[in-house]
């Protein structure tokens, strides 16, 4: 296993992150994916541990809070120490039927992190995101009750997950006037297939130093080997009865046409392959896995060990790059001849010095 620090910070956590939001008993918001009983996740806890996995992201919402505390439980019965692991979890999204049981208010927030931890079964949270953008509550409010909870030792380190970048631009600019904690995380949705991320967001988060964690790295199980040009609606995956998360599947096709022969050279999956390329991309910090069986999971785990070649990562780069888009386009056009002034005065710079 390799390990990247989150973010800006000194914690180190697994390039690839295990996402539980399959434990549970199959109710709430992602009752179609959620099947993984407690000795189901216990076995699932210990694969991830013994093969490197530190980091755990979890959510209130998944199961109705089924899933944390089916973690915390297994982070129990395996006898884990809680130093030994890097725990991950979000509030924003609806845990009740009241008016005020969803959101990123302060009010919420304090509930939120309370409820989260007696069910993790810890005393602190080692990452706590804000799981949606809240269009009511103002950005200062949420953050000076993450600051607050910062401070308290409750909350270690802060993130978002699915927010726009003029929003994460201005998070981090009250963030800095007001010396209050500041994100250093954004989960948010990236695949081979899905590389929007790379128009605005992976520009401020390479500028800002915030770390990148992936969710839905297989793009919904449409990378997972399953689907292909001909066969586009399995009925083992729960893909073909949730549709989620939006795809260009023509440009999948395309992605996946490709893939296929750079699987069989590797002899893996193309689900593999996919989570490969991911790690691939320097602004990636962990990607997000999630498993219902042992087979699966060993599978992604092995996604560490895949090293393309130089012209395995040009071919699949090609086929996935984003369609031109303004003002993109125009950026390299007009900025061409700085670029060439300063590339030459680099060169006699370096012509120049002692050898």
């Amino acid at each position: 296993m390799e390990y990247a620090t989150l973010g800006n910070t000194g914690l180190l956590v697994s390039r690839l992150c295990f996402g539980t939001m399959t434990f549970g008993d199959g109710r709430g918001l992602f009752k179609a994916i959620s099947t993984v009983d407690q000795a189901g996740a216990d076995e699932l806890v210990k694969a991830s541990i013994d093969g490197g996995i530190n980091f755990f992201d979890t959510a209130d919402n998944y199961t109705e809070g089924e899933s944390e505390k089916i973690l915390g439980r297994s982070l129990k019965d395996l006898n884990i120490a809680r130093k030994d692991v890097v725990i991950a979890t979000k509030v924003y999204s609806r845990v009740g039927p009241g008016r005020n049981d969803i959101g990123a208010s302060r009010g919420h927030i304090m509930d939120g992190v309370e409820a989260s931890l007696r069910r993790l079964q810890t005393d602190y949270i080692d990452l706590y995101q804000i799981h949606g953008n809240d269009s009511v509550t103002p950005v200062g409010e949420t953050l000076r009750a993450l600051d607050t909870l910062v401070q308290q030792g409750k909350v270690r380190y802060i993130g978002c997950s699915n927010w726009q970048a003029w929003k994460i631009a201005k998070a981090l600019g009250i963030s800095e006037y007001k010396n209050l904690a500041r994100f250093d995380t954004l989960q948010a949705y990236y695949s081979i297939a899905g590389r929007d991320l790379e128009r605005e967001i992976v520009p401020l988060l390479e500028a800002e130093k915030i770390g990148l964690l992936v969710w839905s790295p297989l793009a919904g199980g449409l990378l997972s080997g399953k689907f292909s040009r001909t066969q586009q609606k399995p009925t083992d995956s729960r893909r073909t009865d949730y549709d989620f998360p939006i795809v260009d599947k023509e440009r999948t096709w395309n992605i996946l046409d490709v893939m296929a022969p750079i699987a069989k050279a590797h002899g893996c999956s193309p689900a593999r392959v996919s989570l490969a390329w991911l790690m691939a991309r320097p602004v990636v910090t962990s990607v997000i896995i999630g498993a219902k069986r042992l087979d699966q999971l060993q599978d992604n785990l092995a996604a560490v060990e895949l090293t393309f070649t130089e012209d395995e990562l040009r071919q699949l780069d090609e086929v996935s790059v984003l369609p031109p888009e303004y003002p993109g386009w125009v950026l390299p056009f007009q900025g061409a001849d700085r670029l060439r002034l300063v590339d030459r005065w680099e060169t006699l710079r370096e012509s120049r010095k002692p050898h």
